[in-house]
């Protein structure tokens, strides 16, 4: 589903984010992204989902060179993609129910149709409670599960997730986990960037690791068990 081809990000400023990065993440696939702060994952989860371009190489995405998209095409593909951001991005001045609404509001979607969805999403995050507040009002962890609720909203088939577990409990990071396991059985492919070794060593699926802007090692599942690999 996506593959990337020698692909570089360079800012200007000349500080060098990614260097001749390649691999493959095939469809219906659930793998974590992994590495020290810097590394370069969120810069690689941001050209997946066309929010930054390479400065050298190709992104393909279901055998398309996004990187050569033209910019009208952008909002179509980014449908497909469902992101979970550090900072959250939310709407401050819109109501939780809103801010997870939006996609399906682009999308032209009846409004019977969002009520149901909306309120199917935040159940599944357990904020069912909270879609009259709006952001500023919640804890860090429960704006969390509104980017969340919002990035899985339209049931996008690629689903990239950037520290989701960042201000969560032990508990509820467990219960996402599960969640996005349950929609990678469905056949959504998740591709999770997260430094908690502990949470990847237990769900023991691939592991791509990047340091210094470089793929220095691609795990198959279940080989942090047996002691490969960084720790």
């Amino acid at each position: 589903m996506i593959r990337f081809e020698h692909v570089a990000k360079r800012y200007s400023g000349g500080i060098q984010a990614l260097s001749d990065v390649n691999f493959e993440l095939g469809q219906g696939e659930l793998a974590f992204l992994t590495g020290h702060s810097g590394a370069g994952k969120s810069t690689l989860l941001r050209l997946i989902a066309l929010l930054e371009r390479p400065s050298r190489g190709q992104v393909l995405f279901d055998g398309r060179n996004v990187s050569k998209l033209a910019r009208r095409h952008i909002p179509y593909l980014r449908r497909r993609v469902g992101i979970i951001f550090q900072d959250h991005r939310l709407l401050s001045d819109k109501k939780v129910f809103d801010n997870v609404a939006l996609p399906l509001m682009i999308a032209g979607v009846s409004y019977r149709e969002i009520k149901r969805r909306v309120r199917a999403a935040l159940d599944k995050v357990g904020l069912l409670d909270k879609e009259g507040m709006y952001p500023p009002m919640l804890s860090g962890g429960q704006q969390q599960r509104v980017g969340i609720a919002r990035a899985i909203i339209g049931k996008p088939p690629l689903l990239l997730a950037d520290e989701p577990t960042g201000n969560l409990d032990p508990e509820m990071s467990a219960e996402l986990m599960n969640y996005f396991l349950q929609l990678n059985e469905v056949g959504v492919t998740v591709l999770i960037a997260s430094h908690d070794l502990d949470l990847i060593r237990r769900l023991g699926r691939r592991v791509l690791v990047l340091k210094e802007g470089s793929m220095v090692d691609d795990l198959p599942s279940r080989s942090l068990f047996s002691g490969e690999g960084h720790g």
